[in-house]
């Protein structure tokens, strides 16, 4: 089971839009919307809602750091801007609270499935295009799920009491997420989170 671009679970590569860092075109699934408030304060707009010009940047920490270091969101609107301190250290939250909202919406569409026998149902139909594993799970269970996939992503950023609040348990240690529009919009925001934290998804068949 081999990580699947984010092409490939059916998730469009969209609009394209440029890094007031790097300066580089890409689509804007790799990158994170900022906006500056009336009062002048730089503002994340994870959810890409907040009016006004959008000031965008690669989702990776050395990047973003770069951008509050050199204050590169007041040289692109060209106006002062102020950028709060705590604005690296808030945006993996603001990420993380995302990713969990997707996988209790998933749940409840009933695209998502936790417990390892559900995950393994899921697996053998060959309808889990992302596996979430808990990162402090047994290795001998998520090993035995892993031989048994043939395609997907595996997710194990989490520990097992995180991953069971979407679920309403006390805790998850295997959960699955079936293809389609929740689970494209998942991987965008895994993608973010992992770019944030300087970390990646683990390859499924590796442990992780």
């Amino acid at each position: 089971m081999q990580p699947v671009p984010a092409s490939d679970t059916g998730a469009a590569e969209g609009p394209q839009r440029r890094c007031i860092v790097t300066r580089r075109v890409s689509s804007r699934n790799g990158l994170i919307r900022f906006a500056i408030s009336p009062d002048g304060d730089v503002v994340p707009d994870v959810a890409e809602r907040l009016p006004g010009r959008g000031l965008w940047v690669t989702a990776r920490a050395d990047i973003l750091g770069q951008a509050c270091a050199e204050n590169s969101f007041a040289k692109a609107a060209r106006r002062n801007a102020r950028v709060p301190a705590d604005l690296l250290e808030r945006l993996p939250g603001l990420i993380d609270q995302r990713c969990m909202a997707l996988i209790g919406l998933a749940r409840r569409s009933g695209a998502a499935v936790a417990g390892y026998e559900k995950v393994r149902a899921m697996v053998e139909r060959g309808s889990a295009a992302i596996l979430l594993q808990a990162s402090d799970g047994a290795r001998d269970g998520r090993e035995r799920l892993l031989r048994s996939a043939r395609s997907g992503r595996v997710v194990a950023l989490w520990t097992a009491t995180q991953l069971g609040a979407p679920f309403g348990r006390p805790r998850v240690v295997h959960g699955a997420i079936e293809a389609g529009g929740v689970c494209d919009r998942f991987v965008r925001e895994v993608e973010r989170l992992e770019g944030l934290r300087g970390s990646g998804a683990a390859p499924a068949g590796s442990p992780a």
